[in-house]
C-alpha cells in the first residue's frame, strides 16, 4: 500500500508542476496586467527553483527527484515575460536573463557555493512567498495573483514533504 500511495504523490506532483503556472499566466493574460503580481517574488522564485535545480545536476541526483524543476522554471520565465511585457519593463528581461545565466555557471566554480546556496534555498523560497504578500499588502489588491495557483504550489509541497 505504502509505495502505491509513495508513486501516487509523485505522479500527482508532475502532473501538478506541469500546469502549476497556468492559472497565473491565464489570469495575466485575460487581464493584460501584471496588476498585484510582485516581479520580486517571482524573480526569488526563480532564483531558488535554479538553485535547486543545478545543485541537483551538479550532484548527479536521478531525474525523477527533479523532473519538474525545469517544467516549472520554464513557466516562471514565460509568467515573467509576461509581467514584464505588461508592466513596460521589456528591457529589464535581457538584464534578468543574463544575471540567471551567469548565477547558474558561477554556482559551480567551487563546490561550496552551490552548498551554500542550496543551504539558503528555503530562504529564498519563504523570502518569494513574503515578498507577494507584502506586494498584496501594499496594493490592498489582488489583482491577477491566482488562488489556485497557490494552492497547486501547496500541494506540491505537501507532497513533496510527505513523499521525502
Amino acid at each position: 500500500m505504502a509505495p502505491t500511495l509513495l508513486d501516487l504523490a509523485h505522479w500527482s506532483t508532475w502532473a501538478v508542476c506541469a500546469v502549476i503556472k497556468l492559472p497565473q499566466l491565464a489570469a495575466v493574460l485575460a487581464a493584460r496586467s501584471a496588476r498585484g503580481v510582485s516581479v520580486g517574488s517571482l524573480l526569488l522564485e526563480l532564483a531558488g527553483f535554479l538553485v535547486f535545480l543545478r545543485y541537483q545536476i551538479y550532484y548527479g541526483y536521478p531525474l525523477q527527484t527533479y523532473l519538474e524543476y525545469p517544467i516549472i522554471i520554464a513557466q516562471d520565465v514565460i509568467l515573467l515575460l509576461f509581467i514584464l511585457r505588461f508592466s513596460g519593463n521589456m528591457k529589464r528581461a535581457l538584464f534578468y536573463a543574463v544575471t540567471f545565466w551567469g548565477g547558474w555557471y558561477m554556482l559551480t566554480l567551487r563546490k561550496w557555493i552551490i552548498d551554500l546556496a542550496m543551504n539558503l534555498c528555503t530562504l529564498i523560497s519563504a523570502a518569494s512567498k513574503l515578498a507577494q504578500l507584502r506586494c498584496l499588502w501594499q496594493t490592498k489588491d489582488s489583482g491577477q495573483v491566482s488562488a489556485l495557483t497557490w494552492s497547486m504550489s501547496a500541494y506540491t509541497c505537501a507532497s513533496k514533504l510527505w513523499a521525502t
